[in-house]
């Protein structure tokens, strides 16, 4: 049975004094949290070896970005093995920001989803499409491409070590969200492609999250839908009462 994963991507926000007070409050929120639920921030990258030093085993870490490659001369980079030797169990590839922004391409979102898994990281694999191609109907076609791009050179095993975020970029920061049946159609339509691709065991077995404008007041309707298996969480993960809400929801 698929656990439930909750992620708190806080993003570029925050000063290191802010992102500690953050933890803490949370860690008092914790005992509340259901058991079932696997909590995992993603603080910026500069504060992820003070927030390990903190010790708190009601979390794991990630880290929003990484290079592909694993050492050299790439000033201002930061690889996998630097972020495994921070404690780091998650890295989120492939975020529509780092696509659109940062102009990162299929094939070097592929690359960085190998550093990961050769170095013990689980890459969190985002896809999603734009508003004009949700109303075009080519939504279907778009995210199957971006997996297919990203993750379909893998194996089942590697596959067995992937987490895959929905996120509709239109839903993004906008405070809109697809609806819960909106969603799980997309959810369903990928764990059909990997069935297709991979087989039927290593779909079932792999976690399949939502993003996109997840607040407390919709994170039980999301969470409630057969294929969704959590959450990756933006602006409400900055919210000590708002992500615990919705780590609560994850039952």
């Amino acid at each position: 049975m698929r656990n439930t994963l909750v992620i708190g991507n806080w993003k570029m926000n925050k000063t290191l004094e802010e992102a500690v007070e953050l933890v803490v409050r949370l860690k008092e929120k914790a005992t509340d949290f259901p058991p079932s639920a696997e909590v995992v921030l993603a603080p910026p990258a500069l504060y992820l070896a003070s927030i390990a030093m903190l010790e708190e085993p009601w979390h794991k870490l990630a880290a929003q970005n990484c290079s592909h490659h694993d050492y050299g001369a790439f000033t201002g980079e930061i690889s996998a093995p630097m972020l495994k030797s921070m404690a780091v169990d998650y890295c989120i590839i492939g975020h529509s920001e780092r696509r659109t922004y940062f102009h990162e391409t299929d094939a070097l979102l592929a690359a960085k989803v190998d550093a990961c898994l050769r170095n013990g990281i689980q890459p969190v694999f985002c896809c999603g499409e734009q508003l004009k191609q949700r109303k075009e109907r080519e939504h279907f076609v778009t995210v199957l491409n971006q997996l297919q791009q990203g993750l379909f050179h893998l194996t089942p095993a590697q596959l067995s070590d992937v987490v895959i975020a929905y996120e509709p970029v239109w839903a993004i920061g906008t405070g809109q969200t697809a609806s819960p049946e909106e969603a799980n159609e997309m959810h369903t339509f990928i764990r059909q492609q990997l069935s297709s691709h991979f087989g039927e065991v290593a779909a079932n077995d792999l976690r399949i999250l939502y993003g996109g404008s997840v607040s407390a007041g919709n994170a039980a309707s999301l969470l409630a839908c057969s294929d969704i298996d959590g959450a990756l969480v933006g602006g409400a993960s900055l919210h000590v009462r708002d992500f615990a809400a919705i780590i609560g929801a994850a039952s």
